[in-house]
Protein backbone atom coordinates (compact mmCIF):
# COMPACT_ATOMS: atom_id res chain seq x y z
CA UNK A 1 0.00 0.00 0.00
CA UNK A 2 2.31 2.37 0.73
CA UNK A 3 4.51 1.53 -1.96
CA UNK A 4 1.61 1.73 -3.88
CA UNK A 5 1.16 5.66 -2.90
CA UNK A 6 5.01 6.32 -3.33
CA UNK A 7 4.60 5.32 -6.89
CA UNK A 8 1.52 7.26 -7.64
CA UNK A 9 3.10 10.22 -5.86
CA UNK A 10 6.07 9.95 -7.86
CA UNK A 11 4.48 9.77 -10.76
CA UNK A 12 2.17 13.05 -10.20
CA UNK A 13 5.58 14.52 -9.41
CA UNK A 14 7.16 13.48 -12.44
CA UNK A 15 4.40 14.59 -14.66
CA UNK A 16 4.26 18.15 -13.48
CA UNK A 17 7.77 18.14 -13.69
CA UNK A 18 7.54 16.98 -17.59
CA UNK A 19 4.53 19.82 -17.69
CA UNK A 20 6.78 22.33 -16.71
CA UNK A 21 9.42 21.67 -18.35
CA UNK A 22 7.66 21.95 -21.81
CA UNK A 23 5.73 24.82 -20.18
CA UNK A 24 9.70 26.88 -19.58
CA UNK A 25 9.87 28.85 -23.29
CA UNK A 26 13.36 27.77 -25.00
CA UNK A 27 16.03 31.01 -25.03
CA UNK A 28 16.13 32.87 -27.90
CA UNK A 29 18.29 32.08 -30.12
CA UNK A 30 21.22 34.25 -31.20
CA UNK A 31 20.77 35.89 -34.50
CA UNK A 32 23.36 34.42 -36.82
CA UNK A 33 25.62 37.37 -38.66
CA UNK A 34 25.42 36.82 -42.45
CA UNK A 35 29.17 36.72 -43.71
CA UNK A 36 29.85 38.38 -46.67
CA UNK A 37 33.69 39.10 -48.75
CA UNK A 38 32.94 42.21 -50.48
CA UNK A 39 35.73 43.51 -53.20
CA UNK A 40 36.18 47.85 -52.73
CA UNK A 41 38.12 48.04 -55.83
CA UNK A 42 37.07 50.17 -59.21
CA UNK A 43 39.23 48.67 -61.83
CA UNK A 44 41.66 50.53 -63.17
CA UNK A 45 40.42 51.94 -66.74
CA UNK A 46 41.91 55.33 -68.73
CA UNK A 47 38.17 56.57 -68.44
CA UNK A 48 37.79 56.59 -64.49
CA UNK A 49 37.74 59.98 -62.99
CA UNK A 50 41.19 61.47 -62.15
CA UNK A 51 41.61 64.48 -59.46
CA UNK A 52 42.56 66.86 -62.24
CA UNK A 53 41.23 66.17 -65.67
CA UNK A 54 44.25 65.13 -67.70
CA UNK A 55 45.99 63.04 -64.91
CA UNK A 56 44.33 59.78 -66.69
CA UNK A 57 46.35 57.02 -66.85
CA UNK A 58 47.48 55.79 -70.81
CA UNK A 59 47.88 52.27 -71.94
CA UNK A 60 49.05 50.44 -75.04
CA UNK A 61 49.72 46.71 -75.84
CA UNK A 62 52.75 45.82 -76.17
CA UNK A 63 52.94 41.74 -77.01
CA UNK A 64 50.10 40.12 -78.51
CA UNK A 65 49.54 36.33 -78.10
CA UNK A 66 49.07 36.23 -82.34
CA UNK A 67 52.13 37.95 -82.96
CA UNK A 68 54.48 37.08 -80.01
CA UNK A 69 53.04 34.00 -78.03
CA UNK A 70 51.92 35.95 -75.10
CA UNK A 71 49.78 39.30 -74.43
CA UNK A 72 51.07 42.28 -72.08
CA UNK A 73 50.10 45.92 -71.96
CA UNK A 74 51.99 49.14 -70.73
CA UNK A 75 50.34 51.76 -68.14
CA UNK A 76 51.14 55.29 -67.93
CA UNK A 77 49.41 56.08 -64.24
CA UNK A 78 50.23 58.21 -61.44
CA UNK A 79 50.20 56.84 -57.91
CA UNK A 80 47.09 59.06 -56.93
CA UNK A 81 44.62 57.61 -59.56
CA UNK A 82 41.75 55.22 -58.95
CA UNK A 83 41.31 53.11 -55.72
CA UNK A 84 44.57 54.17 -54.40
CA UNK A 85 46.94 54.87 -50.55
CA UNK A 86 48.34 58.10 -49.52
CA UNK A 87 51.00 57.02 -47.82
CA UNK A 88 52.43 59.52 -44.91
CA UNK A 89 54.98 60.72 -47.26
CA UNK A 90 52.21 61.89 -50.10
CA UNK A 91 51.72 65.29 -47.49
CA UNK A 92 54.42 64.97 -44.61
CA UNK A 93 57.98 65.33 -45.61
CA UNK A 94 60.02 62.74 -44.69
CA UNK A 95 57.13 60.46 -43.60
CA UNK A 96 56.91 56.80 -44.40
CA UNK A 97 56.27 55.85 -48.03
CA UNK A 98 54.25 52.82 -49.94
CA UNK A 99 57.29 50.33 -48.94
CA UNK A 100 57.65 51.51 -45.62
CA UNK A 101 53.81 50.26 -44.19
CA UNK A 102 54.01 46.83 -42.58
CA UNK A 103 51.70 44.48 -43.59
CA UNK A 104 49.99 44.29 -39.66
CA UNK A 105 48.64 47.89 -40.83
CA UNK A 106 47.21 47.20 -44.23
CA UNK A 107 44.28 45.06 -42.29
CA UNK A 108 41.80 46.33 -40.28
CA UNK A 109 38.54 46.18 -38.62
CA UNK A 110 36.26 48.42 -40.15
CA UNK A 111 34.06 51.08 -39.29
CA UNK A 112 31.61 52.29 -42.06
CA UNK A 113 30.25 56.28 -41.17
CA UNK A 114 27.03 56.48 -43.86
CA UNK A 115 26.46 59.97 -44.48
CA UNK A 116 24.81 59.54 -48.17
CA UNK A 117 21.69 60.71 -47.44
CA UNK A 118 22.56 64.09 -46.33
CA UNK A 119 25.44 64.19 -49.19
CA UNK A 120 22.96 63.50 -51.75
CA UNK A 121 21.08 66.97 -50.73
CA UNK A 122 24.65 68.69 -49.64
CA UNK A 123 27.56 67.98 -51.54
CA UNK A 124 30.16 69.83 -49.43
CA UNK A 125 28.70 68.03 -46.36
CA UNK A 126 31.95 66.41 -44.15
CA UNK A 127 31.90 63.60 -41.36
CA UNK A 128 31.59 65.46 -38.30
CA UNK A 129 32.83 64.89 -34.68
CA UNK A 130 28.54 64.77 -33.82
CA UNK A 131 28.72 62.01 -36.87
CA UNK A 132 31.29 60.05 -35.16
CA UNK A 133 29.64 60.55 -31.75
CA UNK A 134 26.11 59.21 -33.12
CA UNK A 135 27.87 56.25 -34.18
CA UNK A 136 29.02 54.78 -31.25
CA UNK A 137 25.57 55.53 -29.11
CA UNK A 138 24.38 53.63 -32.09
CA UNK A 139 26.71 50.61 -32.63
CA UNK A 140 30.04 51.05 -30.29
CA UNK A 141 33.34 52.42 -29.46
CA UNK A 142 35.62 52.52 -32.45
CA UNK A 143 37.97 50.45 -32.11
CA UNK A 144 41.57 51.64 -31.95
CA UNK A 145 43.42 50.78 -35.15
CA UNK A 146 40.34 50.79 -37.05
CA UNK A 147 40.00 51.87 -40.40
CA UNK A 148 37.01 54.42 -40.70
CA UNK A 149 35.32 54.15 -43.64
CA UNK A 150 32.58 57.32 -45.17
CA UNK A 151 30.45 56.00 -47.36
CA UNK A 152 29.18 58.87 -48.92
CA UNK A 153 26.89 57.62 -52.11
CA UNK A 154 29.50 58.91 -54.48
CA UNK A 155 31.11 55.41 -56.11
CA UNK A 156 27.57 55.60 -57.76
CA UNK A 157 28.92 58.75 -59.88
CA UNK A 158 31.80 57.10 -61.26
CA UNK A 159 30.76 56.88 -64.46
CA UNK A 160 30.65 60.21 -64.96
CA UNK A 161 33.85 62.66 -64.42
CA UNK A 162 31.83 65.94 -64.18
CA UNK A 163 29.28 63.94 -61.50
CA UNK A 164 31.93 62.53 -59.61
CA UNK A 165 34.21 65.74 -59.45
CA UNK A 166 31.03 67.62 -58.56
CA UNK A 167 32.68 70.44 -61.05
CA UNK A 168 30.70 74.21 -60.70
CA UNK A 169 30.72 76.41 -63.36
CA UNK A 170 33.75 77.92 -62.44
CA UNK A 171 35.94 74.31 -62.08
CA UNK A 172 35.38 74.05 -58.22
CA UNK A 173 35.43 71.05 -56.93
CA UNK A 174 32.37 69.95 -54.76
CA UNK A 175 32.33 66.13 -53.42
CA UNK A 176 32.23 65.14 -49.25
CA UNK A 177 34.99 63.68 -47.00
CA UNK A 178 35.82 64.08 -43.87
CA UNK A 179 36.72 67.65 -41.58
CA UNK A 180 39.90 67.84 -40.26
CA UNK A 181 38.27 68.12 -36.16
CA UNK A 182 36.62 64.81 -37.01
CA UNK A 183 39.81 63.73 -37.88
CA UNK A 184 41.80 64.83 -35.29
CA UNK A 185 39.40 63.15 -32.91
CA UNK A 186 39.21 59.59 -34.25
CA UNK A 187 43.24 60.22 -34.09
CA UNK A 188 43.73 61.38 -30.63
CA UNK A 189 40.72 59.69 -29.09
CA UNK A 190 39.95 56.66 -30.96
CA UNK A 191 44.18 56.04 -32.00
CA UNK A 192 42.41 54.60 -35.50
CA UNK A 193 44.73 53.17 -38.02
CA UNK A 194 43.35 55.09 -41.73
CA UNK A 195 40.74 56.81 -43.30
CA UNK A 196 38.81 55.80 -46.49
CA UNK A 197 36.46 57.28 -48.56
CA UNK A 198 34.64 56.57 -51.69
CA UNK A 199 35.20 59.65 -53.40
CA UNK A 200 38.53 61.64 -55.14
CA UNK A 201 39.70 62.71 -51.42
CA UNK A 202 39.63 62.04 -47.98
CA UNK A 203 39.26 66.02 -47.58
CA UNK A 204 36.17 67.47 -49.14
CA UNK A 205 36.45 68.95 -52.65
CA UNK A 206 35.76 72.35 -51.31
CA UNK A 207 38.90 72.40 -49.71
CA UNK A 208 42.07 74.15 -50.66
CA UNK A 209 44.76 73.35 -47.78
CA UNK A 210 44.09 69.68 -47.61
CA UNK A 211 43.57 70.15 -44.09
CA UNK A 212 42.85 66.41 -42.91
CA UNK A 213 45.71 65.30 -45.03
CA UNK A 214 48.50 66.90 -43.28
CA UNK A 215 46.66 66.06 -40.22
CA UNK A 216 46.68 62.18 -40.38
CA UNK A 217 49.34 62.08 -42.43
CA UNK A 218 51.31 64.17 -39.74
CA UNK A 219 49.87 61.69 -37.46
CA UNK A 220 51.93 59.00 -39.30
CA UNK A 221 48.63 57.50 -40.77
CA UNK A 222 47.50 56.83 -44.14
CA UNK A 223 44.30 57.37 -46.56
CA UNK A 224 42.44 55.18 -49.05
CA UNK A 225 40.62 57.53 -51.88
CA UNK A 226 38.36 56.01 -54.62
CA UNK A 227 36.91 52.82 -52.76
CA UNK A 228 33.97 51.41 -54.24
CA UNK A 229 30.57 49.66 -52.77
CA UNK A 230 30.90 50.28 -48.90
CA UNK A 231 26.81 50.44 -49.12
CA UNK A 232 27.58 46.56 -49.09
CA UNK A 233 29.54 46.40 -46.01
CA UNK A 234 27.98 46.27 -41.92
CA UNK A 235 28.61 49.15 -40.24
CA UNK A 236 30.98 47.25 -38.06
CA UNK A 237 32.32 43.84 -37.52
CA UNK A 238 34.47 43.38 -41.16
CA UNK A 239 37.83 43.70 -41.39
CA UNK A 240 39.32 45.52 -44.27
CA UNK A 241 42.53 44.16 -46.48
CA UNK A 242 44.50 46.54 -48.61
CA UNK A 243 46.43 45.28 -50.86
CA UNK A 244 48.94 47.93 -52.07
CA UNK A 245 51.80 48.32 -54.57
CA UNK A 246 54.71 48.41 -52.92
CA UNK A 247 56.53 51.43 -55.26
CA UNK A 248 60.10 52.06 -54.57
CA UNK A 249 59.74 55.55 -52.34
CA UNK A 250 56.51 55.50 -53.21
CA UNK A 251 53.77 58.54 -52.41
CA UNK A 252 50.68 56.00 -52.28
CA UNK A 253 49.86 53.70 -55.05
CA UNK A 254 47.28 51.51 -56.04
CA UNK A 255 45.45 49.14 -54.70
CA UNK A 256 42.96 45.82 -54.49
CA UNK A 257 41.26 46.76 -51.46
CA UNK A 258 38.36 44.36 -50.09
CA UNK A 259 36.53 43.34 -46.74
CA UNK A 260 35.29 40.11 -44.99
CA UNK A 261 33.35 39.35 -42.43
Amino acid sequence: MCVDKVTRRSLLLGAAATTAAVAVPAPAQATVRKSGLQDLTHPVTPSFPAFVPGEEPSRRTVTSIPADGYYMQEWTILEHFGTHVDAPAHFTAGGRTSTELALAELISPAVVIDIARRAAREPDTTVTVADLVAYERRYERIPRDAAVLLHSGWAAKAGDADAYRGTDAQGGLHFPGFSVEACEWLLTKRRIRCLGVDTLSIDPGVSTGFETHLALTGADRYGVENLAHLDRLPPRGATLTVGLIPYLDGSGGQARVFARW
